[in-house]
């Protein structure tokens, strides 16, 4: 059994996306009306391009390139602003890449001046930012507090030296260990760091040991990734596949989970773990309307959810078309019409808002879905009662607010031990077949095109 299908972080995935005519993204900004709506800035530079990365970023590009690229972002944050509802709030602001800390102080700084200068920032915003830890030095951490940040999240996957190699990290165990300690001492309101499993010789004591010297420094956040492959990335050229091993992926799966609850970690989703006692664990707190909200994203690479209105630029997977994209972002002057995404269906909604719940803790409410929709969750979707037979989900009486109520059993359902680990395996369940079909046709397309440029290169 491959437990490791996909991974369900999004929905619908940007592979099912097409070019779009005569859409405008001003008919789509009141879905931004009020609070709780979230702003995306996509950095998509790095120092170098790791072995499994098959995010829209680009290693390589000069200082005066980066600056091209964020005098695109200003243009393209003054018109957002002007035609954002008057009473538009944003609750989290996050900066990822990329590596954002990959640009200059002063282009930080710059950053972050476009956004206050345009957007409508809440006063409690919380602000998030990734990082890696050959750019996490002193002066760029005391900067991040000074200009607001309260969470970092640093990629450090392993700290073990021949693990990093085999991925193609630049950073060292030493760099990485400096710059979990520079973060915790900082202060932030939350420091999360990132790990993989799944690598060929890795072992269940080489990832503990790893997660063992990350638990060492206190982060409020631990999340832990199965190895991926995906096309376009340097590893599908060397023939590694999809995933490695999925039977030795689970059983270190199974080490890391275990010790980190052992830690006092508590796990809410396959990939999260939340440390108690911080800030980021609220066992009594309700559930978030995930889908519902409004998301706008500045950038080349980012998501827009606007409603039923899904927009970003196409999704490219080699450095060439890339940086055709940035290139034409820099120069770009009209950021209203929208050329790509996908307008979902009322249908498409509802799994989209199902797949955002179900898979995280607490759950989902079915008493929420029906507010919500004016529909029944398990009409809807009788796939939930057949997890709920083999043990993958449980009922619980609690309500959307997360209180205890008395009335329907089982208002609220959430993934077991069981479902957690299997979420790659039964969330993918939830895609629509039209979804299911759009992926299949870019996976046959751009597959044959990384094949032709992979021989090309070759033949150089």
């Amino acid at each position: 059994m491959n437990r490791y299908v996909q991974y369900m972080y999004s929905y619908p995935h940007k592979t099912a996306y097409r070019s779009l005519n005569n859409v405008n993204l001003g008919d789509y900004m009141g879905n931004l009306e009020g609070e709780g709506h979230s702003l995306y800035l996509h950095l998509p530079f790095c120092e170098s391009k790791c072995g499994y990365c098959n995010l829209f970023s680009v290693a390589g590009c000069s200082g005066a390139y980066m600056e091209t690229y964020l005098k695109g972002v200003e243009r393209q944050a003054a018109q957002y602003g002007g035609i954002l509802p008057k009473n538009t709030v944003f609750g989290d602001f996050t900066i990822g890449g990329g590596t954002p800390l990959l640009l200059s102080e002063r282009q930080l700084t710059q950053v972050f001046q476009i956004v206050e200068t345009h957007l409508p920032m809440g006063k409690t915003c919380r602000v998030v930012i990734e990082t890696a830890p050959r750019q996490t030095c002193r002066d760029k951490v005391k900067l991040l507090r000074e200009l607001g940040v309260t969470r970092v999240s640093l990629g450090i996957q392993s700290f073990a030296d021949e693990e990093l190699a085999w991925l193609s990290r630049q950073h060292d165990a030493i760099q990485a260990r400096k710059a979990a300690a520079l973060l915790m001492e900082e202060g932030f309101a939350c420091v999360n760091f990132d790990f993989i499993y799944g690598l060929t010789g890795q072992t269940a004591k080489s990832l503990v040991d790893s997660l063992r010297t990350g638990v060492s420094y206190g982060p409020e956040e631990i999340f832990l990734y199965p190895l991926y492959i995906k096309h376009g990335v340097r590893m599908e050229r060397e023939g590694k596949g999809n995933v490695l091993d999925p039977e030795h992926t689970y059983t270190l799966y199974q080490a890391g989970a275990a010790f980190l609850k052992e830690q006092g970690y508590v796990q809410v989703s396959m990939r999260r773990f939340l440390k108690k006692g911080t800030g980021s664990w609220q066992p009594e707190s309700g559930l978030c309307e995930c889908g519902l909200t409004g998301a706008l994203s500045l950038g080349c690479g980012g998501r827009s959810y606007l409603g039923r209105l899904h927009a970003c630029t196409p999704y490219q997977i080699t450095r060439r078309e890339a940086l055709e994209e940035i290139a034409g972002f820099g120069q770009q002057e009209d950021f209203l019409a929208v050329r790509h995404g996908i307008l979902l269906s009322e249908e498409e909604r509802r799994r989209r808002y199902v797949i955002k719940h179900v898979l995280i803790r607490p759950g989902i409410s079915r008493d929420a879905y029906r507010r919500a929709f004016g529909r029944e969750l398990m009409v809807d979707f009788p796939i939930l009662g057949e997890w709920l037979e083999r043990g993958w989900l449980r009922k619980e009486n609690r309500s959307g607010e997360g209180k205890a109520v008395v009335g329907e059993a089982g208002d609220l359902l959430y993934l077991t031990e069981e479902g957690l680990a299997l979420s790659d395996y039964i969330g993918p369940m939830l895609i629509s077949e039209d979804i299911r079909e759009k992926m299949k046709e870019w996976e046959r397309v751009h597959g044959q095109e990384n094949h032709t440029l992979q021989r090309g290169s070759e033949k150089l």
